[in-house]
């Protein structure tokens, strides 16, 4: 197995705010038709995770240029979480998507083309909304034909240091993300950015046609209650270039 030596740019900048992640027990015989050659699906304390995140671009420029009416979007996917031993670097923890849902079809040619990616173009919006018991309420809407999906839940305003060693450092420290590009050939590229806080989630709700986005062998373990949610404050990130393993 060869991972490509050539030194990755920048690919895209940009400015991850309020992800509100929703993470789910889901059996191993389920994600692992979907894990790329070259990576095994990680764990953490005997379960395996699969996350449903809604959250915001913003200030995307992709090698240094803002594009018009591309520069802030939300963006709803569903993810899990793999690992892969680099030759030179040892184990490396990554997220693979299922899928991934933004408003604009030209974000979808660029995420498909350039990384393999499973993108998908649907009207969406969103609020940030204040509560008059000092809450925040937090949605992410995606519309399925004539239906509009949604997270939503009430969160505290003020986040906190991720512990050490918990669940929730767990889902948000996967700094890779992979691709499966064919049977013994994946793509591989880096997100850089610092340790995020955390808000605490007081309600949550999914609205989600989940057959219809993600296939039947999902629909069972999404309509239990989600083991745990949480809402990441974010930060600025890097998007680095593409590089192939195989």
């Amino acid at each position: 197995m060869k991972t490509s030596t050539a030194r990755p740019t920048t690919f895209l900048t940009a400015e991850w705010h309020n992800l509100l992640m929703a993470n789910y027990a889901v059996e191993p015989s389920i994600l692992q038709p979907y894990v790329p050659y070259g990576t095994e699906l990680d764990e953490w304390n005997g379960t395996y995770y699969a996350s449903m995140v809604g959250f915001m671009f913003m200030h995307t420029r992709v090698r240094g240029f803002s594009v018009p009416w591309h520069k802030h979007f939300e963006e709803v996917n569903l993810r899990f979480y793999v690992r892969h031993r680099d030759p030179q670097h040892g184990w490396r923890r990554g997220v693979v998507f299922v899928k991934e849902i933004v408003p604009r079809p030209m974000i979808v040619a660029v995420a498909n083309t350039f990384y393999g990616e499973k993108y998908a173009a649907m009207p969406m919006r969103h609020h940030w909304r204040p509560t008059a018991d000092g809450a925040l309420e937090v949605e992410y809407g995606w519309k399925v034909g004539e239906e509009w999906n949604y997270l939503r839940a009430h969160t505290s305003q003020q986040a906190t240091p991720i512990a050490a060693g918990s669940e929730a450092e767990f889902i948000t420290e996967h700094y890779w993300g992979y691709t499966r590009l064919g049977e013994r050939r994946t793509g591989q590229y880096e997100v850089v950015h610092p340790r995020w806080n955390a808000h605490e989630v007081h309600s949550f709700e999914m609205n989600c046609s989940i057959a219809r986005l993600y296939g039947e062998a999902f629909v069972e373990p999404l309509s239990q209650a989600p083991k745990s949610v949480f809402m990441a404050d974010g930060s600025a990130v890097k998007v680095m270039g593409g590089e192939k393993i195989g």
